[in-house]
């Protein structure tokens, strides 16, 4: 199967990104931490070239914590701060201000040595669709300054929001790119939900992650759902069907309903904390 997941308005979301990077000290970079290498943007390196780079490690709480240590170091050696965070709970949103002080640190004394006192820095944030910006902001800020929703493609539009006399935030549309050279990255983008879930084959996505979840966490299907690890990766999906209870009529079994729960599962962390992709690994 073919992902790929690119409408219009990503388009004229990149355009208008492009015309405000340059009032902009800072990018604040929201990837997903169970994927952290595939829910980046390669367009944003080019755009922030030159700019400070904060990169938060979100729904952290999701991701295995062993591997949120080890992209933690990945990014830090890449020249960017970082922090994990979960933007749901608040938790490592208090350690971001004094990050953004020491990211812009040069900035921020050009600026008093110029005479220029209490300009507020500017950051824009940055990610794919679905991947929490709108929460963190909302969460950051202390209060709903962005729509929220547990789906790609809810913020539309740029907003700027004005967080303290130190800092401003430019919140900006999710985009994805146009085309995946590498469809692995397609795939774990989709399994996160960062695309639109009513183009995609969900059996064939819960396939493919019934193959992933053997390969590194063995044993968490079978915790979960009592299912046997041996079988091939579509018999577990039957199986996962028949213990749940997804059925069509005459009793025929309901794999795409099997799927959802499956992916659902994954998505919300009741399959444990889960990390897809090892900074060791060639994306």
């Amino acid at each position: 199967m073919n992902y790929q997941w690119y409408p219009g308005h990503m388009t004229k979301a990149r355009r208008m990104m492009e015309e405000n990077i340059k009032l902009i000290d800072l990018v604040i970079e929201l990837v997903d931490a169970r994927i952290p290498l595939a829910s980046r943007n390669p367009d944003i390196d080019a755009l922030g070239k030159n700019k400070f780079r904060l990169v938060l490690l979100n729904k952290s709480d999701l991701a295995d914590e062993r591997a949120n240590k080890l992209w933690k170091e990945y990014f830090e050696e890449k020249g960017s701060y970082v922090l994990e965070v979960d933007s749901r709970s608040g938790s490592g949103i208090k350690a971001i201000h004094g990050l953004v002080q020491k990211a812009c640190k040069e900035k921020i004394e050009r600026d008093r040595k110029r005479g220029i006192l209490n300009r507020p820095v500017r950051a824009m944030v940055v990610g794919i669709p679905n991947v929490g910006k709108s929460t963190f902001i909302n969460s950051f800020a202390g209060k709903a300054c962005t729509k929220t929703g547990n789906k790609p493609g809810v913020t539309k539009g740029k907003q700027w929001i004005r967080l303290n006399k130190s800092l401003e935030l430019l919140d900006t549309p999710g985009i994805l790119w146009p085309k995946f050279e590498n469809q692995e990255v397609g795939l774990k983008l989709a399994l996160i939900g960062s695309m639109n879930d009513n183009i995609i084959s969900g059996a064939e996505m819960a396939v493919r992650l019934i193959d992933m979840l053997k390969e590194r966490y063995g044993g968490a299907l079978q915790q979960r759902y009592g299912v046997e690890e041996e079988k091939e990766n579509f018999e577990i999906l039957e199986d996962i069907a028949r213990k749940r209870g997804c059925l069509l009529r005459g009793e025929e079994l309901n794999t795409e309903k099997a799927a959802a729960l499956l992916l659902d599962d994954f998505r919300s962390g009741r399959l444990g904390r889960i990390t897809l992709e090892m900074p060791d690994e060639e994306r």
